[in-house]
């Protein structure tokens, strides 16, 4: 099957061997993977238990069996060794792993006659952007698309422009490529590159398309991305424009939504059973008071106090290139709406897109408060950008009604904005 793909050039990855996709991620397989795997004659004295030990069955009526990788007692998977390598690699070569794991940290999004590529930030190395450039790693990418990319993938409909309004995929990546390049832009802050593409998207859901297509929209899309840059500017004493700070009520939202984020979902985590959930529905009732000490949801945290986190704790200039990196590589994969988000239209999920700025700056705020620092550094922010990142797309919750409420409120009562720059300081 020939596919053309679209590749994030700017982006860098190759496997370092941290095993962390190994710690955190639950691998369902398919039974054509778990016979093969039951059939390379895993023993005790290879480090593994044997035979269906090796899989946990999650979901679904009994009828339906679906299995996953088993886990070890700390949360790893049931093949990680104790160097950190995949014991089925070691043995019998890469691939004979899951294809999940073979993926990761790769995500694959039909986009008309093409497929757009993206990474998951859940990696540190992709992240860090070390290792290969994609245009080096493309005959590998292609031979996992051709194992994941469905016959057909051309005649997937493009996902919603907004709640009222539909494109064709030409105009749609019309609309992504106006963000991208309202994000490329180095000569503001990223804070405020993130602001005036919300901006001209607000506007975007406003307006009717139905005569609207093709260089008419390429001209529309560059008058409202104009405007933008005209409201939005850099105060000449601050890197942030005036506005008032966030409400009482969009801070509440804003904690609920952030402590999803901050979680640890790890296959331990998720089979704790009802003590779990009492001390999980426990620390969200703190977030929403925001009251005394935040409650850690995982060991990287530690407890201090809400209001801490509340003052300035500056914006490490390296970490310009690493956000204006993710968010490119998010729009230009698709890797923010339609299948890949839980089927939400575009402009719903750039703003789900860019709350995890400010939650992940959140977040990494409480990093070096736990280390009682007051100044956030670029390993703060990327270590809370693989936590955010974890999330995003796969945990169900953040499809859910109700966080999908939460988005729409905070967008509603113009909070998203004011979030990005109290949180940028």
């Amino acid at each position: 099957m020939a596919i053309s793909l679209t590749l994030p050039t700017i982006q860098n990855w190759s496997c370092h061997n941290c095993g962390g996709c190994c710690r955190q991620h639950a691998i369902e397989v398919t039974e054509e993977e778990r016979q093969r795997i039951l059939s390379q004659g895993w023993k005790a004295n290879d480090g593994t238990p044997s035979g269906n030990a090796l899989f946990e069955r999650h979901g679904g009526p009994p009828w339906a069996k679906r299995y996953q990788l088993a886990h070890q007692a700390d949360g790893a998977c049931v093949f990680l060794d104790e160097r950190g390598l995949c014991r089925i690699h070691a043995k019998f070569g890469e691939a004979a792993k899951p294809l999940a794991c073979r993926i990761y940290p790769y995500a694959f999004h039909p986009a008309g006659k093409k497929v757009t590529v993206s990474l998951r930030f859940s990696c540190p190395s992709v992240v860090a952007s070390l290792g290969r450039s994609m245009s080096q790693n493309a005959d590998e990418i292609k031979q996992l698309a051709r194992a994941v990319v469905p016959d057909g993938f051309e005649r997937t409909p493009p996902p919603a422009l907004s709640a009222n309004e539909r494109l064709d995929w030409p105009d749609l990546m019309r609309v992504g490529d106006a963000i991208d390049a309202t994000l490329a832009t180095t000569d503001v802050p990223f804070a405020i590159r993130l602001q005036r593409a919300l901006f001209w998207l607000n506007l975007v859901e406003q307006s009717r398309f139905d005569k609207l297509s093709g260089a008419r929209l390429t001209e529309f899309l560059d008058i409202i991305r104009q405007a933008a840059v005209e409201e939005i500017r850099p105060n000449a004493d601050s890197r942030q424009p005036n506005a008032e700070c966030p409400t009482p009520l969009g801070r509440i939202q804003f904690r609920m939504l952030t402590a999803q984020y901050a979680r640890k979902d790890t296959a331990t985590d998720l089979s704790s059973g009802w003590r779990g959930r009492w001390k999980l529905f426990r620390a969200a009732a703190r977030f929403a008071r925001g009251t005394g000490n935040i409650p850690p949801l995982q060991s990287v945290f530690r407890e201090v106090p809400f209001e801490t986190l509340e003052q300035p704790f500056g914006f490490p200039a390296e970490c310009e290139e690493l956000w204006t990196r993710y968010f490119r590589v998010k729009v230009a994969g698709l890797h923010f709406c339609g299948p890949a988000y839980y089927g939400v239209p575009l402009v719903e999920g750039f703003r789900s897109l860019a709350l995890i700025f400010p939650a992940t700056l959140w977040i990494a705020r409480w990093m070096a408060a736990s280390q009682n620092r007051t100044q956030l550094t670029h390993e703060d922010v990327s270590q809370a950008l693989t936590i955010s990142d974890h999330h995003h797309g796969y945990s169900p919750i953040f499809g859910s009604f109700g966080f999908r409420r939460r988005v729409h409120t905070l967008a509603q009562m113009g909070e998203i904005a004011k979030l990005i720059r109290w949180y940028s300081l």
